[in-house]
């Protein structure tokens, strides 16, 4: 659903703060319900989720825009696929940035702000991958993507192809960096709800801009992958 009425207005008080979402990472609960929406410099996913009984329900994202409204273009949707390419408008968007702490309001949707500030923040694409002992790098600017976006204490990874329109997993929750310890606490995860409640402790450094992260996967098997910050 393409929305054509663009107006959109900030409560803000931070008055020379021109993305008051940036790096931020919202939630609401209804019904049990979680809706999660985690912010890069502009890139964004949400998520959905029953936190009681472990069952992922959908998630949506790729880019978004303040410049001249609130819009977003979907690089992936779980739940249709044909939607993936669309721009999306929001005619009734409301923002209130204090410090740490805040509301925003779409659509009649209210979520909070997550107060939570860590290493890593951002979005970032796969870029290798160790196999049998062998490190498989991976072309970021390719159609096909793991994007993985962390700001706000929270973390969703995405697998999805743009050009064939293609939804192949996801999984998130909380997660902190510090002091070269990477830990995510897993809160939903669309391929196993058995992993969900499981923490992962890795480490991780930053090398020429990349990020390398060493551990064991939810399996218990190793994993060495490399993150580049995404560009495009």
């Amino acid at each position: 659903m393409i929305m054509l009425n663009l107006s959109l207005y900030f409560i803000l008080n931070i008055f020379n703060f021109s993305n008051p979402i940036e790096n931020s990472s919202w939630k609401r609960l209804d019904n049990g319900i979680f809706e999660v929406r985690i912010y890069s410099d502009k890139y964004f996913a949400t998520s959905k989720y029953n936190i009681e009984s472990n069952t992922f329900i959908s998630a949506l994202g790729g880019i978004y825009s303040m410049d001249e409204g609130y819009y977003e273009v979907l690089e992936f949707n779980s739940l249709d696929s044909t939607k993936v390419g669309d721009t999306i408008f929001y005619s009734k968007v409301k923002i209130d940035v204090k410090n740490d702490s805040g509301k925003m309001s779409i659509e009649g949707k209210k979520f909070i702000k997550n107060s939570s500030e860590n290493q890593l923040e951002g979005s970032w694409l796969m870029s290798g991958i160790e196999r049998r002992g062998e490190m498989r790098m991976r072309d970021v600017n390719r159609s096909r993507k793991t994007l993985k976006i962390l700001a706000g204490g929270r973390f969703q990874w995405i697998s999805y192809d743009i050009n064939k329109k293609g939804f192949y997993g996801t999984g998130g929750g909380i997660y902190s960096a510090v002091d070269g310890k990477y830990i995510e606490n897993i809160e939903f995860f669309s391929r196993d709800p058995n992993t969900v409640g499981k923490s992962l402790e890795f480490n991780f450094e930053i090398i020429d801009g990349d990020w390398h992260h060493r551990g064991f996967s939810s399996k218990g098997d190793p994993k060495y992958e490399i993150w580049t910050n995404r560009k495009q």
